[in-house]
């Protein structure tokens, strides 16, 4: 017997819509009902018992990455309707910065968000997760990397073989350079005892005539302070600013105009979990995860570019002085770099995957800043 209690209401009152007004009806429904998943929080998995939390550090000390950081963690178990919590952490709260890859493995952290490039000592590959000195420029070509060249994929098998899962990459921004001494041109860098995060950046300062050293983030302030170093690179002016680089240098140091950074261009952090820590979540809340990562990635580069763009005023009133690179000095940096590049890409097989992937993008007309003569004698061999 028909259930006239569910019918349509025309149906009730006596009155059979029309086919056109029928397909209306069932097409509005449809779209009522996937607007409703579309926007909505995800719904709990009935089967979780109780609320799975990961504490996860990341690499930010202060600022508004660090906002940022903890006021997204601070969403994720409304969203999650209570199944997942995120416990967020500031650098060195837990463990060093420099000790966070280590603290995921282990199980003294589920998840860490960091900047990729700290992990090139232990993992050679990840020199080639974050921008490089000449490498790939602005962000739209590193999401060519991982969307359109299979970098997600090789990031994945990369950080698996340390038993990690790299849910996805977190843009940022651009680095740049505070000094207590102007730095105006390539030469300027003779004989400058600088601060860089390692790998191919801190070979290509170092070939170009400085004094390097690596420091963690949060140690940059008091090593300018007490003059261990000369100069500093270390994320963009918002930061920066927060963490008071402007009492201690007078100096900016940038890429040319269009290029604000030719060693960090794209800065790019990422999130990784524990693999046994990731293995335990349900299929629907992995894929949710990694969305939900997606659109952190969004949040914080806008948040980052934003404070970014308002502290270039507030180093400007405090008298520092901002130098940008000469285009001519460009090719200097240049030649420096292509060696390296090679060297570092031939020491894995992971590496040299990740790099010739780069590679074809930089020397496709879509990018077109690399040709085959710059490379002229080098070789993959691995």
């Amino acid at each position: 017997m028909k259930d006239d209690s569910k019918a349509p209401v025309a149906e009730a009152q006596g009155t059979t819509p029309s086919p056109s007004r029928r397909k209306f009806l069932g097409a509005a429904a449809a779209t009522a009902a996937a607007g409703t998943i579309t926007g909505a929080p995800y719904i709990r998995n009935a089967e979780a018992a109780q609320t799975t939390t990961w504490k996860i550090q990341t690499s930010w000390p202060a600022g508004v990455g660090l906002t940022t950081f903890k006021n997204w963690c601070s969403t994720i178990k409304e969203k999650t309707g209570g199944e997942l919590d995120f416990k967020g952490f500031a650098a060195k709260e837990i463990v060093g910065d420099f000790e966070l890859l280590d603290g995921v493995k282990n199980g003294v952290l589920e998840a860490m968000n960091s900047f990729c490039v700290y992990w090139v000592g232990k993992i050679p590959a990840t020199a080639f997760l974050s921008s490089y000195l000449m490498g790939l420029r602005y962000p739209h070509e590193w999401d060519i990397f991982f969307y359109g060249k299979g970098g997600v994929q090789m990031a994945r098998e990369v950080y698996a073989k340390h038993g990690l899962f790299w849910v996805g990459r977190v843009h940022h921004g651009p680095n740049i350079v505070h000094s207590k001494k102007p730095i105006r041109t390539a030469e300027d860098f003779k004989g400058l005892k600088l601060r860089v995060p390692g790998g191919m950046i801190a070979e290509g300062f170092a070939a170009i005539g400085a004094r390097t050293t690596l420091l963690p983030g949060g140690e940059v302030f008091s090593a300018l302070e007490k003059g261990t170093v000369d100069a500093a690179d270390y994320t963009g002016p918002a930061v920066n600013w927060d963490l008071g680089f402007q009492q201690v240098t007078k100096y900016i140091w940038m890429g040319p105009v269009g290029l604000e950074s030719i060693y960090q261009p794209v800065d790019l952090m990422d999130i990784v979990v524990n693999m046994n820590v990731w293995n335990k979540l349900s299929p629907k809340m992995k894929l949710w995860v990694e969305n939900e990562v997606e659109a952190y990635s969004a949040l914080h580069f806008g948040a980052i570019q934003k404070a970014d763009m308002e502290a270039w005023g507030k180093f400007e009133k405090a008298g520092i002085q901002i130098n940008r690179l000469p285009f001519e000095d460009l090719d200097k940096f240049q030649r420096v770099a292509v060696p390296i590049w090679f060297k570092w890409a031939n020491k894995d097989k992971d590496a040299a995957r990740l790099f010739k992937a780069q590679l074809d993008i930089m020397e496709s007309p879509t990018c077109g800043y690399v040709t085959p003569e710059m490379y002229k004698g080098q070789k993959l061999i691995v």
